[in-house]
């Protein structure tokens, strides 16, 4: 084969092979872009699943229950779990004996000094007697303070929840101020809003003039008032409340009753 044959021979072949060369490098690099493109893809729907997932949580997030009070002038709502002793059974109005009681309540405040008016309130002074002489009210805790519009501290649930009692109610309301007054230092019965056969063990002392409205039952039995310790009273109203509720900012606790 001549020189000049040589040449184009060896020239054919770089070309094939360098035409071999440029298309696997083309090859290549079709690849790499298609490998590029699936995992910006891939990023791109993690970025949108992880979106959505926020956009789930967000949405659905939990938020906080509403609250429900009662209002000042209404006692709370009240079921009577039963007792220990006198098996549930309301005591006798005689039981009063038509006369005032002196006595003493207790306090981890201090001493409250009280009279109890049992002819004004035969019913109510009967109740509170029996309950004080059987303990009952040994160890419970004030639940209720209120500071705005009226003025009490309201005491006698044993379970400090607004809806505890004896395990009886009775009434009918006894002895209401016609002018819906009462004045500092009455002690009065709970009872629920609208109902006069409602009342049980829960009772409340009023530590500033108050005037609260009567409802469809009328007012509120009031069975005695404080002769000393007022400022006790009163000094657990000045220290004020628990935050977001109506119970005293430190507990009240009742360590005993004494009547005579």
């Amino acid at each position: 084969m001549s020189s000049k044959r040589e040449r184009e021979h060896e020239r054919r072949r770089y070309e094939k092979q360098h035409a071999r060369q440029l298309q696997a490098q083309h090859a290549r690099q079709h690849r790499t872009r298609v490998v590029a493109v699936g995992v910006v893809a891939v990023l791109a729907l993690g970025v949108g699943a992880v979106a959505v997932a926020n956009l789930v949580r967000d949405g659905n997030a939990p938020t906080a229950a509403p609250t429900d009070t009662a209002p000042p002038d209404t006692a709370p709502p009240a079921t009577y779990p039963p007792r220990t002793g006198n098996d549930g059974v309301t005591p006798d109005a005689s039981a009063a004996e038509d006369r005032t009681w002196d006595g003493t309540l207790t306090t981890s405040a201090g001493e409250i000094g009280i009279e109890l008016d049992g002819a004004a309130a035969p019913q109510a002074v009967a109740n509170f007697v029996t309950l004080a002489a059987e303990g009952y009210f040994d160890g419970t805790v004030c639940h209720r303070l209120v500071t705005q519009g009226i003025h009490v501290l309201q005491c006698g649930d044993p379970t400090a929840t607004g809806t505890g009692g004896p395990g009886y109610s009775w009434g009918p309301v006894e002895n209401a101020p016609g002018d819906d007054v009462y004045p500092a230092g009455t002690i009065a019965m709970a009872r629920v809003g609208g109902d006069g056969e409602s009342m049980g063990s829960q009772f409340f002392l009023v530590y500033e003039d108050s005037q609260i409205p009567s409802d469809a039952a009328g007012g509120y039995t009031v069975f005695g008032h404080i002769t000393s310790g007022l400022d006790v009273v009163q000094a657990i109203a000045d220290a004020g409340t628990q935050d977001g509720s109506e119970r005293p900012v430190t507990d009240v606790t009742i360590e005993g009753v004494e009547i005579q």
